[in-house]
């Protein structure tokens, strides 16, 4: 098919990979602006910029969709550049704007969204991180075809995984998107057969944008709850706790067996190994495997023991 692909970071540029090497003919690329990146804040061109541009892809990145909104010049050349391509499809995946009513109503066959989850489960910007968030057993990809609402096309195919007690956001995007890719391109080669199921109206949750706030660590929480929560937010924004005045980031973690001696403050060290270093939750124990000062590299507790002295007894504080 000849195909519009929309898409910005690495999730996506999976799914163009994927419709590459099934042969797909990809007319012209859509994704976000370059944006500063790195210490040096130099403009940086989206995984899915690289991978067009790698293979000789035209590229349109406009900052709005909306004729009528803040950039309706980039608007207006977005639409002539579709209209150009003569696309019979549009893919979708993780692009970062708002289609409007015209982008769906552009290609011959409309336009499918790889989503990485199993809807109407956590519809929204983040469906990876909430899932592990939120403790769910199992997740998946949904490809869905798109109308005006957030996530509430009709579903076309979808295929669920599991979720390891040990996965990471980081871990599950990369299954995610080799799964995303490996799907739009079955649903293209069976478009116009396969049945277009409505989304129940039981079940709809929201996923939305992480906010930096959140990566704060809550010792008043459950060791199931931080973990969980430390898990969701590895690779980005990584989960946080101040120690000893500095912010570290807490990488990876585990919820001990063990319970905290009665009388415990949260946020206090408990145990301290070559291992791990047990810090008292909610009624239960915190053990941090992997850690990061500022400035410096990730590391196992093990090295990071070495240049700084625990004692037990000292407190974790939230990082503000």
């Amino acid at each position: 098919m000849k195909v519009i692909f929309a898409g910005t970071p690495q999730f996506a540029r999976a799914a163009l990979q994927a419709l590459l090497a099934a042969g797909h003919d990809i007319a012209l690329v859509l994704t976000q602006p370059d944006r500063p990146a790195g210490r040096g804040l130099k403009l940086q061109a989206s995984p899915v910029k690289q991978e067009a541009l790698q293979h000789g892809i035209a590229v349109c990145q406009p900052r709005s969709l909306r004729l009528d909104g803040k950039y309706p010049e980039d608007a207006e050349t977005a639409q002539q550049a579709i209209a150009d391509a003569q696309a019979d499809v549009m893919v979708v995946a993780a692009y970062g704007l708002i289609l409007p009513q015209w982008v769906l109503d552009a290609p011959r066959l409309g336009c499918l969204n790889i989503h990485a989850s199993l809807l109407p489960r956590w519809r929204g910007a983040a469906p990876i991180h909430r899932a592990i968030e939120a403790g769910d057993r199992e997740t998946g990809i949904t490809i869905m075809q798109m109308d005006a609402g957030l996530d509430t096309g009709e579903m076309l195919l979808k295929q669920a995984i599991g979720i390891d007690p040990n996965d990471t956001t980081g871990s599950l995007h990369d299954k995610l998107s080799a799964i995303g890719g490996q799907l739009v391109v079955q649903a293209l080669a069976q478009l116009g057969t396969l049945p277009r199921v409505a989304q129940p109206a039981e079940g709809i949750t929201y996923a939305g944008k992480i906010d930096k706030r959140e990566a704060a660590i809550d010792w008043l929480q459950s060791a199931q709850t931080i973990v969980r929560r430390i898990h969701a937010f590895n690779p980005a924004p990584g989960a946080s706790a101040l120690l000893l005045g500095e912010t570290i980031k807490v990488w990876a973690a585990q919820v001990s067996a063990e319970l905290p001696p009665p009388g415990s403050v949260s946020g206090s060290i408990h145990a301290l190994t070559t291992e791990f270093i047990g810090v008292v939750a909610m009624n239960s124990i915190v053990n941090i495997t992997e850690v990061q000062r500022p400035g410096g590299k990730r590391l196992p507790v093990s090295d990071f023991l070495r240049g700084c002295a625990l004692q037990p007894g000292m407190v974790l504080g939230a990082a503000s």
